[in-house]
Formats: C-alpha cells, structure tokens, sequence
C-alpha cells in the first residue's frame, strides 16, 4: 500500500512538472509558418515521455489537460473567428483536447512493441505528431475553410497549413526524445543516467560471476 501511494505520488508529480514544462516551452516559439502556425521548442516532447512512462490511459489523460490549458492560456481568442455551438465543438476538440491528447497517446504506442527505448520513443512521437496534425487538419477543413480563399480547396489549405508547421514540430519532437533518451533511462521508476544503469548492471553481473 505505500509502495503504491510512493508510485501514484511520483506520477503525479511527474505529471504536473511535465505539463508545466510544455506549457511553459510552447511560449518559445521562434519561428512562425509563413501561413501562420507556431513551429516551439520540443514543448511536445514532456507529454510524450510521460504516455511512454506511464501507458496509454495516463497519457491521453495528460495530454488532455495539457490540451485544455493550451486552450485556456493561449487558445480563448480563436472562439472569436468561429461562429456556432458545433463549431466552438469542433475547435475545442479537434484544435485542443483530442490533438493534444495524442501526444500522450502517441508516447505510449510502442512501448511494448519495441524494446529499444530510443527507437520506440523516436516512433512513438513521430506517430503522436502525425496523429496530432490530423486533429488540427479536420478542424482546418470544418471551421476554418472561409479563409482558404485564393486555395483550389479547402483540403489543400488546411493540408497545407496545418501540414507545414506540424512537420517541423514532428521533427523537434523526434530529436529531442531521441536525445533525452540516450541520456535517460525512461523505463526506471526513478529516473536515471543510462551510462549509470549500464555500469550498475555491469557492477550486478560481475558481482554475480565472483559468488559464482
């Protein structure tokens, strides 16, 4: 019983240091599409390694609650262009909560899959990435189609707007959890230098072969 009150302490805590630290990363944004869209600085990276640490249900919980204070701190303005109960839906949803749901969802994917942290970590976020951008490609389509004016359709502008900034924004995630990983051992309850898990593992087995 207190092991596991330790642990839940721990994944909460965990929890809420990461959402802050995406919060906080996703005001870094220095660049901009050219058609609008902000490209940050790994601010996708915390809510995908917690899904990884903690599995599918935690991390959609996550990335929900990233997603609604994405949309609480930097998101309200955007219910000014939109107009109509469905459309506020869909912007609250596909623009927020679902899309950023799929972080955490995305991190948990190949876990168990793949056993080679990097590599499943690496998948994993170019998957919630991909996964996200179509959330904000669907919104594109159904509330934000007026201002595709000057495009063949309305596809090729949210494909195209939508596409552009979340490409980018993949591609950070992907080298910034493939970084994290080689540093950090993401699969131990406390977080630790893969470099010192590899020598304690070593320490372990020669340890075993002297007993021997």
């Amino acid at each position: 019983m207190a092991e596991n009150k330790i642990n839940n302490t721990r994944r909460l805590t965990e929890t809420a240091i990461m959402i802050a630290v995406a919060t906080v990363l996703s005001y870094f944004a220095p660049f901009t599409a050219p058609m609008g869209g902000s490209i940050t600085l790994f601010s996708q990276v915390p809510i995908v390694i917690i899904g990884y640490r903690y599995g599918f249900k935690w991390g959609a919980f996550t990335g929900m609650l990233h997603g609604i204070l994405q949309m609480l701190l930097q998101g309200l303005g955007n219910f000014a262009y939109v107009k109509g109960f469905a459309a506020y839906l869909i912007l609250i949803f596909f623009d927020y909560v679902l899309a950023f749901m799929m972080l955490g969802i995305g991190g948990s994917l190949f876990k168990k899959a793949i056993k080679y942290q990097t590599v499943a970590l690496a998948f994993g976020a170019a998957v919630a990435s991909l996964l996200r951008f179509l959330c904000h490609f669907i919104s594109g389509v159904t509330i934000w189609g007026e201002y595709a004016d000057g495009w063949k359709s309305v596809w090729v502008y949210s494909l195209g707007y939508n596409g552009f900034y979340m490409l980018f924004e993949g591609i950070i995630t992907v080298v910034g959890v493939i970084v994290l990983s080689l540093i950090l051992d993401f699969n131990k309850p406390n977080l630790r230098k893969r470099k010192a898990v590899a020598e304690s593992s070593e320490d372990n087995e020669a340890a075993s072969d002297t007993n021997k």
